[in-house]
């Protein structure tokens, strides 16, 4: 087998607003921003606001950029698109997010021997946080 020269996959999504997407991933979700940029070229729009950043939790990494006004595409973003975090306990990060304002777009439930939290960020990806588990599958989380 070849020298794996490929170290990590870093999801990249457009999103609408950035201030909001910030608010969802660092505020309620606790991702860290580790690097970003800020336009100061006039060709690139300056505006004093970050257009792309990189954040981390754990040993995971997503990407974001805000598209400009006049080239965010007309199809409805996150379409199709589901990102699968594999956790130590999902249901401990359900209970966090709950904390800081993150509500799952429905219960957490047993799905493929794993504990799923289910979430939508503001421009409609979905995001699952799994865990395993020995729970009955199809079981929802009774709180």
């Amino acid at each position: 087998m070849p020298h794996a020269n490929v170290k990590q996959a870093v999801p990249f999504f457009g999103v609408t607003n950035m201030e909001s997407s910030l608010g969802f991933y660092v505020v309620g979700l606790g991702f860290e921003m580790m690097r970003w940029w800020i336009p100061d070229r006039p060709q690139d729009k300056p505006d004093g606001r970050i257009r792309w950043c990189r954040l981390e939790r754990g040993g995971v990494a997503l990407m974001l950029q805000e598209f400009l006004p006049e080239r965010r595409p007309k199809e409805t973003l996150g379409t199709g698109v589901s990102l699968s975090f594999t956790c130590e306990d999902a249901l401990a990060l359900y209970r966090e997010f709950k904390s800081r304002g993150i509500e799952p777009r429905k219960r957490p439930f047993v799905g493929n021997r794993l504990w799923v939290v289910p979430l939508t960020d503001p421009d409609g990806y979905h995001l699952e946080f799994a865990s395993p588990t020995d729970a009955p599958e199809e079981s929802e989380l009774e709180e």
